[in-house]
């Protein structure tokens, strides 16, 4: 038996705000839901995002001649327990792939660290060892190899072995579980969650004539070893295989009700802002030039173009591209949206808002 039900409202696509984007921040804007599930969606997805990821974390630090961490050396300015602090802070980036099995085991990466009096000498008596200097070669990406270590001040020669892991969330040294440990072997606190910052909020946006549906706007901020849209995508996949569970509990089906027929005035206020033109809506001088150098003189024709064409137009770029985006989201539009269930295409969008502006003319007229 499948109960019928009726229809969820649900954001159509996601947007990132392209204007403060960076490779470890992003802002992502979902509308619209049903009231209430802005909070359920964004709740889940932060709390997945801040404590479910994975990713590479050094586990242990072996320096040659260094017994333990509570030792000061002789040549090195930091004491070891200075020094374990520093590399906890080195962050590595590495995606294992379903195909390469061995890539999530712990991998030990060596390398001879040589300081001579002349590498002294060209840094005035003293040599800064960055996280690149102790990493050997290695299918990881260094995300900051110029993380400062330890500083020497005299030569020195010293094999460095580090020992990576993949995990997730945070994970002291005593919770290791170090196969095979060697002796001088320093095992370390690991924070392998990539995820620093979640924040959400949501606001009201509109629908028709209702305006208590949910915005929600996730803001992430990641460290380095994932980005924002793979932070957000891979949490989206962990809680679904979660509710997967629940599934099996299916004593009834459901089905919902995709699409609702749209009422006549929702069609007129869509088409009304569809046939304003271009020069209506109070764009910089620079954007209204480059669209009518494009040949597009009504909303209609600019929201039906998809987003990667618009950069293509001579003297168009990503400042008038914000600036168009920001205005059309003022007015509930997009770019690249899909008017086929209006009957406009690309081949036709000029001819069906011709018609409609005859028509309201026409109504207008007594």
């Amino acid at each position: 038996m499948t109960v019928k039900y009726g229809k969820f409202e649900l954001p159509t696509n996601i947007k990132i705000e392209e204007a403060t984007k960076t490779e470890t921040y992003s802002r992502f804007i979902a509308e619209a839901f049903e009231r209430g599930f802005g909070h359920t969606v964004g709740n889940a997805l932060r709390r997945i995002m801040l404590n479910s990821l994975e990713a590479p974390a050094l586990i242990s630090v072996k320096i040659e001649g260094i017994p333990h961490e509570y030792i000061a050396v002789e040549g090195i300015i930091e004491d070891m327990t200075h020094i374990v602090l520093n590399f906890k802070g080195a962050l590595l980036r590495k995606l294992p792939l379903e195909e390469n099995r061995d890539t999530r085991g712990p991998k030990i990466i060596s390398k001879t660290l040589d300081i001579t009096q002349d590498m002294l000498d060209a840094g005035g008596g003293q040599f800064t060892v960055t996280f690149k200097d102790v990493m050997g070669e290695s299918d990881f990406e260094m995300v900051n190899p110029d993380h400062h270590l330890f500083t020497i001040t005299k030569p020195m020669k010293k094999r460095v072995d580090l020992k990576i892991a993949i995990g997730r969330g945070y994970v002291p040294s005593e919770r290791h579980d170090i196969q095979d440990k060697v002796i001088d072997e320093i095992v370390i606190d690991s924070a392998f969650s990539p995820v620093r910052l979640v924040n959400y909020f949501v606001e009201n946006t509109r629908v028709g004539q209702d305006t208590d549906y949910d915005r929600l706007i996730l803001e992430v901020t990641t460290d380095g070893r994932v980005t924002p849209q793979e932070a957000i995508t891979f949490a989206t996949q962990i809680g679904v295989l979660h509710l997967g569970v629940f599934d099996t509990l299916k004593f009834q089906d459901l089905s919902f009700d995709h699409e609702e027929m749209e009422s006549d005035t929702d069609r007129d206020e869509l088409l009304a802002k569809l046939a304003l033109r271009i020069n209506e809506i109070e764009l910089s001088v620079r954007s209204t030039n480059c669209l009518a150098q494009a040949n597009i003189d009504t909303i209609a024709e600019l929201v039906i173009m998809p987003e990667p064409e618009m950069l293509k137009f001579r003297n168009f770029g990503k400042k008038s591209l914000n600036e168009i985006k920001a205005k059309l989201e003022d007015m509930s539009l997009h770019l690249g949206m899909d008017l086929s269930r209006y009957g406009i295409t690309r081949d036709n969008v000029r001819q069906v808002i011709d018609e409609y502006l005859e028509e309201k003319s026409g109504q207008e007229t007594p």
